[in-house]
């Protein structure tokens, strides 16, 4: 019966084929049978919003009975709650709207309706918007803030109020509960009274759907709006005005949810500037909010230019203060211990702090994967990181456990996404890009639910309906739709992080990237006069005759002394550390054997080949999905694919031919042989970006 169901659904899609923009995301409409909402709870702005969801996309049995149930259960914790094919059972309020998104997800794409408790992993799921109050995003290419804007950004429209409403929903319908509106290089601006009322009149259209607003903040913030003459946390002047500002907040958004910073990092100003530690710098803030019930997410990123490992530091700062900060503090860790790169072995942090609240930070926008150019899923990245065994307690101490409490108690837990969306109309500028905004919100409420399942929903929610033919007729039954489109495409899905590393960064390497283009596109030899360091390619792959990778053995940088064994004696050892992760932690001579026989020259050549011929393949996978797909996704992805197939060339080009320099071996028989030259590759990166497109 589903899966005549689920085929009448294509049918209907394909009969009243229309060009899609993206802009509904995975809610696309559904023709929905009529349901009666019944509930025993008081009415609210959450029920309110549950109530509407199943009456707009209810699949079930028309005219069923569905109840809604508050409920206190142990079985049931935070968010949580409890199944049926007919009711949906919770703790509270937002977990009935969390289990009515399930509820309608499961019946769109087919799965079972069988009872069961859904649990989040974590209490807050939260994302980051680097967004600047002139309405620019940094890090972003899906166009301007959906928050802000240039010399209006007071007047709320209704244009905007509608924005925020569907961005709250998207977020919703994922569970993701949190939303921090402001970039983490944040402006003093963003607590003054015009500012705070837009945030305001946003944490009201966020509201209905669960999503609370937090705020980055700059720590200075008292002496530079505040006219103090310090801003020192143990300074009772600046005590006193973090509070009264505060309460200044709590007053306009009563359930604001707290404070992001980011300290003493890449020149942002912070307790050190003072003598002070991280923990001094965040319990001030922690000190503020508890009254209120917030939280402060304090961030890890930091480094500074005289550190020999910048992959190091975080560690060094952070261990010593473990125990030390309060309790409705959390430390905010990037998955790896230099920048979101494209493969990196998990940051040391997790699990080594053991009375700390520690919390995972992902990159959603593809900073250093393409951009909104590259089809690349990001699931399989993020899942191996959660998967990652620290042994900080012994083995099965992943990651994920590490930060969901079942390793440590600790009063709150989160997991953090830097958000790709912008005023684009498809919201992520590549609409696969949008499969990681899903994705993140998937694992942060399972955070050992597979790349697979996330995969195989995501591409039902935003394409089955739309399968066609090239003509507009009908399309075929649903088999042929799952073995045809979304088997292949989902074979896709999970290969592009693989093959994104394979043409980028293959075997460790590591912050390679041009900087001329904000990251886009490959850069080894880019290294300004006196430019820091630890900002240049050079720094980190540190190629010469004698080979190539940073040394982080004990006989170099001894990095792997932050890892708890059997890790730190594996990376330890070329012979036993992972060739994902062998140039990260190994400066090797280029004919060093590999596991596979090959000398290391041979094989970052053919790595370097793999991603190029990976990405041949995505085209050919998604010109044959041509039948079941609208006209314009079509085309606006294979454009997008034929961009990334010749980046993807200009990467295994760029950096074989640099790195002969340095091996001064030939490139491979079987690898395709380079299309460029060096000089003319360095050359087009050094033109302004007017010319070089």
């Amino acid at each position: 019966m589903k899966q005549l169901f689920f085929s009448l659904l294509l049918l209907c899609g394909a009969l009243t084929l229309k060009a899609e923009d993206g802009h509904q995301l995975w809610l696309r409409p559904h023709p929905a049978a009529p349901v009666t909402v019944v509930s025993a709870a008081k009415n609210s702005l959450l029920l309110a919003t549950a109530k509407q969801e199943l009456q707009r996309g209810w699949q079930g049995a028309a005219g069923a009975n569905v109840r809604l149930t508050i409920k206190k259960d142990k079985a049931l914790r935070n968010d949580g709650f409890r199944l049926s094919a007919t009711s949906v059972e919770a703790a509270t309020e937002a977990g009935l709207l969390y289990g009515v998104f399930e509820l309608l997800r499961r019946q769109q794409t087919g799965q079972p309706l069988a009872a069961g408790v859904s649990n989040p992993s974590y209490e807050l799921r939260v994302l980051n918007h680097w967004d600047n109050l002139d309405g620019s995003v940094e890090r972003g290419y899906a166009g301007q803030s959906i928050f802000w804007r240039k010399d209006s950004a007071f007047a709320v429209t209704a244009r905007d109020k509608a924005l925020w409403q569907a961005y709250a929903r998207a977020d919703a319908s994922v569970g993701i509960n949190g939303a921090v509106i402001n970039n983490v290089n944040s402006s003093p601006q963003m607590l003054s009274g015009p500012y705070l009322a837009r945030t305001k009149a946003i944490a009201d259209e966020l509201r209905p759907f669960g999503v609370k607003v937090f705020l980055s903040v700059k720590f200075s913030s008292p002496a530079l709006l505040g006219g103090l003459k310090t801003s020192d946390p143990l300074d009772p002047a600046v005590i006193s005005w973090w509070k009264n500002k505060t309460k200044e907040v709590y007053a306009l958004i009563p359930d604001f949810g707290g404070f992001v910073v980011k300290a003493s990092s890449e020149g942002q100003p912070g307790p050190q500037d003072y003598g002070r530690t991280h923990a001094d710098g965040a319990n001030l803030l922690a000190d503020a909010v508890r009254p209120f019930g917030g939280l402060v997410m304090w961030r890890a990123f930091v480094y500074s230019p005289a550190d020999k490992d910048r992959a190091k530091q975080a560690y060094n700062e952070f261990v010593p203060l473990d125990g030390k900060f309060r309790d409705n503090v959390i430390i905010q860790v990037k998955n790896g211990p230099i920048d979101f790169q494209p493969r990196e072995p998990f940051s040391p942090l997790f699990g080594a702090l053991k009375k700390t609240a520690v919390m995972p930070e992902f990159q959603i926008t593809q900073e250093y994967l393409g951009q909104s150019t590259d089809l690349v899923f990001l699931a399989p990245m993020w899942e191996e990181c959660l998967g990652s065994d620290t042994y900080q307690a012994g083995p099965g101490s992943t990651v994920a456990r590490c930060t969901d409490g079942s390793v440590y108690p600790q009063r709150h837990s989160a997991m953090a996404g830097v958000a790709n969306v912008g005023l684009a109309t498809n919201w992520t500028g590549q609409d696969f890009g949008q499969a990681n905004w899903y994705a993140f919100g998937r694992l942060a409420w399972n955070n050992t639910m597979k790349s697979s399942q996330i995969a195989d929903e995501w591409l039902r929610l935003t394409f089955a309906e739309s399968a066609t033919t090239a003509a507009g007729q009908p399309a075929p039954a649903a088999a042929d739709w799952n073995a045809h489109f979304l088997a292949p495409m989902t074979q896709l899905l999970l290969a592009s992080r693989e093959a994104a590393v394979n043409y980028s960064m293959p075997l460790g390497l590591h912050h390679i990237m041009s900087a001329t283009y904000d990251h886009y596109g490959p850069g080894p030899w880019w290294a300004p006069d006196k430019m820091r360091a630890d900002w240049t390619p050079p720094y980190y792959h540190q190629a010469a005759a004698n080979g190539v990778g940073f040394d982080r053995t004990t006989a170099g940088s001894n990095a792997v002394s932050q890892y708890h064994e059997p890790l730190a004696a594996q990376f330890n050892d070329p012979a036993t550390c992972p060739d994902e992760y062998l140039l990260w932690f190994h400066h090797l001579p280029w004919d060093f054997k590999m596991k596979s026989g090959r000398t290391l020259w041979d094989e970052l050549a053919l790595h370097y080949d793999l991603g190029v011929h990976q990405v041949r393949q995505f085209q050919q996978t998604w010109d044959a999905a041509r039948p079941y797909v609208d006209a314009e996704r079509f085309a606006t992805v294979q454009n997008k694919l034929r961009a990334q197939s010749g980046n993807a060339v200009l990467w295994k080009d760029a950096c074989l031919l640099y790195f002969q320099q340095f091996s001064r071996l030939p490139i491979p028989a079987s690898v395709e042989p380079p299309m460029h030259t060096l000089e003319g590759v360095i050359a087009n990166d050094q033109r302004p970006q007017r010319q070089r497109r």
